[in-house]
Order: C-alpha cells, then sequence, then structure tokens
C-alpha cells in the first residue's frame, strides 16, 4: 500500500484526502472549517494560524476516516486559495492577518500601480496579464503603507499554500502557477519581475522577500518533527510543490490537454483550460497564468457565485436542501425578477465598486423562490461572460468539467449546460483541488525515485488512473430552453450595461 495525501486550504475551510496509488482510489476524507474577518469597505482576512489548526484537525479525521496508519504515508501535495499574501519576519512569524484573494481593500492601491505600469497595455506588455484587484501585489502595498514598523521586518512574501508547504517543511518557496497570481512574475518568462518590484519598493527588501521558485514536479522537502509529530507522519514524508486551488483543481479534474475546461461553482466562479503556450490575450480580463504542470492555464475569475446564492439563502434562512427547492420551483427567467449579484464587487468585468442590486420587481415575481432562480442564473450570466471572452481567444471547449458546491445541484447543473450551451459533467471526486494535490504529489514522488521518466506521461497516466466523471451528474444543453437562455442573458447583458456602461464586452 504506497498512501498520498491531498489537502486543499480554501475560504471556507481545510480539506484532506488520502488516497491509495496502488489501488488507484481515495480511503478517506477530513474537512474543518475556518472563520472570515470581513468589513464593509472590503476587507476579507483570515490569520493563518487557522489554516495550521484546520489542517491537523482534517488531517487526522481524514486517516481516521481512512483507517491507515499515518506513516505509511509518503508524500503530500498542498492547495491554497490563491492571492493571498502572507507576510514572514527572519524567524518566521506571520506579521499580519492574511489579506485574501476576495479582498477589495486595496483597490486604490491596485489602480496606483497599474497606472504607473501604463495602464492595462502596460501591464499586458510588463507582466503578459493585467494586475488586477485581489492579486497580491497592491496587497503589499497596502502592507507597506499601513504598516511601516512591521514592513521593515518584513522577509519573505508567501502565499497561503506556500506558508502550509513552510509550516510543513520550514522551505520558503513559491511555484510558477501560484505565483502567477501575485502581480509579480512575468509568466511568458516564468520569472520575477524586477520593474514592477521596484516600483512597490525600489529599496531591495521585497526583491529579496520573494522566495525561489520551483518547477511543478518537483519535491520541496520532507516534513519537520513537530509538522510529522502533530500529524503523525514519518519526517522522511516528501512535500510537493502544491499550487493554488485553480492549478490544483486543472490536475484534479484532469484538465491537463486542450479540449476540457473546469469550472467551478464556488465561493468564487472560475474557469480555466490548458495550453502548451503562454495566452497572448486580447482581454486584459483573460488570466495567463501558469499551470502548476509546467504547462499554462488561462483563467478568468468572477468574484460573486456561492457567496451570492449563499447570502440569499442566510436570508430566506433556508439550509441547501431548502434553496434547492425553491429553486426548482421556480422557472427560467425568475418571472422577470432580474439580478446583478456583486455583493462583492466584481472582477469579470472590472467593477470592484459594484454592489449587488435587484431589478423589475412587482407584486407578482417577488417571491422565495424566483429569488432563489434570480441569484442562480445571474451567477452563471457571469461566468457566460467570461466564456465569452475565452470563445473569442479561440478556448471552445467540447465539455465543461463541474466542481463546487453549486455543481451539486442538478438543477443548476442544467442551467450550466443551458446557459453555456455545452454539456457539463461532475467529477466521481467532489474534493478536485485536494485530488489534485494528491497527484501532484505521487507524481513529484514518481520521478524522485525514478528521475529519467517522461514527466508529462507518469502526470497523463495518474490522471487517467484517478479522475473519473460522475456519468450520472451529465447535463446536455436542452434543445428548447437552450435559446431561452440565450435571450435571457441578452437581457442580463443590457440591465449590466445600462448599471455599468464601462462592463460592456
Amino acid at each position: 500500500m504506497s498512501l498520498f495525501a491531498g489537502i486543499d486550504c480554501g475560504t471556507q475551510g481545510t480539506k484532506v484526502v488520502i488516497v491509495d496509488s496502488e489501488q488507484g482510489a481515495i480511503l478517506g476524507e477530513g474537512s474543518a472549517a475556518h472563520p472570515l474577518i470581513s468589513d464593509s469597505n472590503g476587507r476579507r482576512e483570515q490569520q493563518a494560524g487557522w489554516w495550521i489548526e484546520a489542517l491537523v484537525a482534517a488531517f487526522h479525521q481524514a486517516v481516521s476516516h481512512a483507517g491507515v496508519d499515518a506513516r505509511q504515508i509518503k508524500a503530500l501535495g498542498v492547495s491554497g486559495q490563491q492571492h493571498g499574501f502572507v507576510p514572514l519576519d527572519e524567524q518566521g512569524t506571520v506579521l499580519h492577518n492574511v489579506k485574501l484573494w476576495c479582498d477589495t481593500e486595496t483597490v486604490d492601491e491596485n489602480e496606483a500601480l497599474l497606472a504607473q505600469l501604463g495602464g492595462v497595455s502596460g501591464s499586458l506588455a510588463q507582466l503578459g496579464l493585467m494586475v488586477a484587484t485581489g492579486y497580491t501585489a497592491s496587497k503589499i502595498i497596502w502592507f507597506k503603507q499601513q504598516h511601516p514598523e512591521l514592513w521593515s521586518r518584513l522577509h519573505t512574501v508567501l502565499l497561503p499554500h506556500d506558508y502550509l508547504n513552510f509550516w510543513l517543511t520550514g522551505e520558503r518557496v513559491m511555484e510558477y502557477g501560484d505565483a502567477s497570481g501575485t502581480g509579480l512574475l512575468n509568466v511568458r518568462t516564468r520569472e520575477w519581475d524586477r520593474r514592477i518590484v521596484d516600483l512597490i519598493d525600489d529599496s531591495g527588501r521585497l526583491w529579496n522577500a520573494l522566495p525561489p521558485l520551483k518547477s511543478a514536479e518537483s519535491c520541496i522537502g520532507t516534513l519537520r518533527s513537530e509538522a510529522a509529530e502533530r500529524l503523525g507522519l514519518s519526517t522522511a514524508t516528501r512535500v510537493a510543490t502544491g499550487g493554488g486551488d485553480n492549478m490544483m483543481a486543472a490536475i484534479g479534474s484532469g484538465n491537463i490537454a486542450v479540449g476540457t475546461l473546469t469550472m467551478s461553482l464556488g465561493t468564487s466562479g472560475t474557469l480555466f483550460a490548458w495550453s502548451a503556450a503562454p495566452v497572448v490575450s486580447e482581454s486584459e480580463m483573460i488570466a495567463g497564468f501558469c499551470s502548476s504542470t509546467n504547462g499554462w492555464l488561462p483563467l478568468i475569475c468572477t468574484m460573486n457565485v456561492t457567496s451570492a446564492t449563499s447570502a440569499v439563502q442566510a436570508l430566506l434562512e433556508e439550509d441547501v436542501d431548502g434553496f434547492n427547492r425553491l429553486l426548482d420551483q421556480a422557472e427560467p427567467g425568475a418571472g422577470g425578477l432580474e439580478m446583478l449579484p456583486f455583493f462583492n464587487g466584481e472582477r469579470v468585468p472590472q467593477l470592484p465598486y459594484a454592489r449587488a442590486s435587484l431589478h423589475n420587481l412587482d407584486s407578482d415575481n417577488f417571491t422565495r423562490a424566483n429569488l432563489c432562480m434570480a441569484v442562480v442564473e445571474s451567477a452563471t450570466y457571469g461566468l457566460r461572460y467570461g466564456m465569452e471572452l475565452f470563445r473569442r481567444q479561440g478556448i471552445s471547449p467540447r465539455e465543461i468539467r463541474l466542481t463546487g458546491g453549486g455543481a451539486r445541484s442538478p438543477r443548476w447543473r442544467q442551467i450550466v449546460a443551458d446557459v453555456m450551451n455545452c454539456p457539463v459533467v461532475c467529477l466521481q471526486v467532489k474534493e478536485t483541488a485536494a485530488l489534485g494535490g494528491a497527484i501532484q504529489a505521487m507524481w513529484a514522488t514518481a520521478l524522485a525515485e525514478e528521475p529519467h521518466q517522461q514527466a508529462d506521461g507518469v502526470l497523463s497516466d495518474l490522471c487517467q488512473r484517478f479522475v473519473s466523471l460522475d456519468e450520472s451528474t451529465r447535463a446536455a444543453p436542452d434543445a428548447r430552453r437552450q435559446p431561452q437562455y440565450d435571450a435571457l442573458y441578452q437581457r442580463y447583458l443590457q440591465r449590466l450595461q445600462q448599471a455599468y456602461p464601462e462592463a460592456s464586452l
């Protein structure tokens, strides 16, 4: 029995899967929640220590569920929410709460940095992508300006998954996929960009705080004694590079070749596809990230998916099952009720100051069921907005692989198929980012033990073994509803452009 573990540290909690590489099976899963610090000014933060406690709890739960001796686990791979800023001092102390991917408090700092780069075109030319609010760069500027006494102690800049790697191994490193989302990496050359770093801080402190970069199939080290003791593992357990949650979900959904697109209906909404070369996009809203498979992963992220549906669910005092029952009672178009679901501002389209709104209410359509339908449809229209940008770049998938909590709703899956006019299907393993971490750990271990193997072939074989589709979830576009949703999407665009003229495609 050869055991591996995948860890996913997300916004809402940490999840762990234990995988037997010989049987090709997941033996156990565990999860633990973390709280969120939020404010109406866009502040979204967490304490890094919460992630460690959640990791330990979820890990023991997964091992117990698997019924195995944890000391048999050969390697770990860590997935983490992207763009977070974890500042460490020389001793490894976290200097401030971690500002998360969904933090929009640093809008002004990002706009100032973008202007210094020469606007959108200058950022695309310099880095291969547009520095966006939510990326790590503007968080660093905010930290430097708001906390100069802490800035003077800054020794290392890490991302959330890197911090877990640091706690596990003591190593301060990044890999190219997650590093792409800092706004400090040239995604075409895969190098830290000295010009943008010096625009933020020309003293050398930030440049020296950027960790070395490791390729995706590498192991970065083995477990520290403290981490091994708390997790019940051997100090010989390897730790792979890991990556951002989207990069790991690409591996965990088998999205490692052209033709497949992964769509996450999570707190945020993401669309991403694989590319063998850097994506030179006509739209700055497509982030041409590196993948965690040594390729590229063009990606679009919307800020309001299950975060928006959860807000409506809480308002109606319904659990997920109750929300879905209400959703099933509503017809396409929600009786004319329209929503712009921008509870957290929005990234695609670029509307960081936007707020959610309801439109076209009357005494007949203002029902609980229509409110549920309106928020689901509007969140899905936001993802179609992103899909249209992909199609303009020649990215037209044959199939969409759905992940995230929203994908568990049969009605929502059908709505996605109808709105996107593309077949959709879920994966047998729901925790695709955690599974991706485990697969990457197997990949890195196989190459460490037999370095002369072809890296791409090893990864492809692993994905074929571990990534399987749940055919019971497959949904194809409905011939009657799909044209109806084309018209409803156009109505959404009209509403969007009335409220935010700058949002036109």
